[in-house]
């Protein structure tokens, strides 16, 4: 009787573990066959044709660092735009904002340029002469939706903002940002004479403010209201360290697209599909501390808007949704809870996706090839006009 009933015990546990398998791999399946959308992304191949197509201009297949070193031999000054996030962790005299200051930097090609920039005096993405205006209009705060990948001036959220309002606006974003080094780059670039702020959201924001709590010196702008790193002073400091990890992120950046095409392989992906890495990936995502970085955000909206107040400055909040295909229109939860915050908090709230990307018969085509990525040139006139008009009433 009792050799039966140790019997029945390992044979419930083996259907139960292997039940427990076929699920997750199961899963694991779903995520790799169904989920998986391919369409987001296109090969530079069929983007060369289809760039050929509609411009009649080739499209330019260098690297950034290819074209890097091609400008340099004409332009030694040159740079690279290199995000702040990338010195979190890094023994630096300061914790740089911006980029070099008043040089052409070489940013980003998603429609078939490279678009290139000249730096104002402080290493933002401005014609320099804002700075001496008498009254601000806008003052823009975000990531690179506000920096201006993939375009040229005056194509970029800001300019389009400053052409369409003719009024001054300054562009204080940079790639990458999340809501620690938004408030604290509005600590240490705010001037007085500022009318709007314009705080840009994008659905990334909260995962980029888990690695800014990582650092030090960005938790110092939450502890101590007085706390500054005097970066409007330490600008030759900036722009050497700015330029002394040029080579850095290029060999980061090989290393990523070494391992983007070694993942892709047949037998990457097959081994990636043994460890379930996607079912891995959804689990670790689920068990994130996501209440701890919602209230980190809520206490660093609290400080920017009494900063804004503080400078009688209107204060915005702008939500930029990720690139959705289909009828997902953003992350559900993540706009519910942004947008609890920002009601109770009583700051204006502007839907891009309700006031943009919901408007257009095809809300892909405001992106580079329909395809995942920044706004083309027309996805950010229409975004700047919505802000323009919400901010005008």
């Amino acid at each position: 009787m009792r050799h039966l009933k140790l019997s029945s015990i390992k044979t419930y546990s083996t259907i139960i573990l292997l039940s427990i398998i076929f699920t997750l791999y199961f899963f694991e399946t779903y995520l790799t066959l169904f989920n998986e959308n391919k369409n987001y992304f296109m090969s530079l191949e069929q983007k060369a044709t289809y760039y050929k197509s509609r411009t009649g201009k080739n499209y330019d297949t260098r690297s950034k660092l290819e074209i890097y070193n091609d400008l340099k031999q004409k332009e030694p000054q040159i740079g690279v735009s290199v995000p702040p996030f990338m010195f979190i962790g890094k023994k630096t005299k300061v914790l740089p904002f911006s980029g070099a200051a008043n040089i052409k930097t070489i940013n980003c090609n998603e429609n078939g340029y490279y678009s290139i920039l000249k730096s104002d005096r402080y290493g933002f993405n401005n014609p320099d002469k804002e700075w001496d205006k008498n009254e601000i209009e806008f003052l823009f705060v975000g990531d690179s939706f506000v920096y201006g990948d993939c375009v040229n001036r005056p194509n970029d959220l800001s300019s389009v903002v400053r052409n369409l309002s003719n009024k001054a606006v300054l562009n204080l974003g940079q790639k990458g940002n999340g809501p620690l080094i938004m408030y604290a780059t509005l600590r240490e670039y705010l001037i007085k004479n500022t009318k709007n702020i314009v705080w840009v959201f994008y659905e990334n924001d909260i995962t980029n403010l888990s690695m800014e709590l990582t650092s030090k010196k960005l938790n110092n702008y939450l502890k101590n209201e007085n706390f500054t790193q005097d970066l409007v002073k330490n600008q030759k400091s900036i722009n050497k360290i700015v330029s002394s990890n040029i080579s850095n992120m290029f060999e980061e950046g090989e290393r990523a697209e070494k391992n983007l095409i070694k993942n892709e392989k047949m037998k990457y992906r097959i081994l990636k599909f043994i460890r379930l890495d996607k079912t891995k990936k959804v689990i670790k995502k689920s068990l994130n501390n996501d209440e701890y970085l919602y209230k980190k955000f809520e206490e660093i909206l609290i400080k920017s808007k009494n900063l804004s107040l503080n400078n009688n400055s209107n204060f915005y909040f702008v939500y930029i949704p990720k690139y959705q295909l289909g009828k997902k229109k953003y992350n559900e939860k993540m706009f519910k809870r942004i947008k609890k915050i920002t009601s109770m908090l009583n700051i204006p709230f502007i839907d891009i996706y309700e006031g943009v990307l919901k408007q257009e018969e095809n809300s892909r085509s405001l992106y580079p090839f329909e395809k995942k990525g920044h706004f083309n040139i027309e996805g950010y006139r229409k975004v700047a006009k919505a802000i323009l008009n919400f901010t005008s009433k």
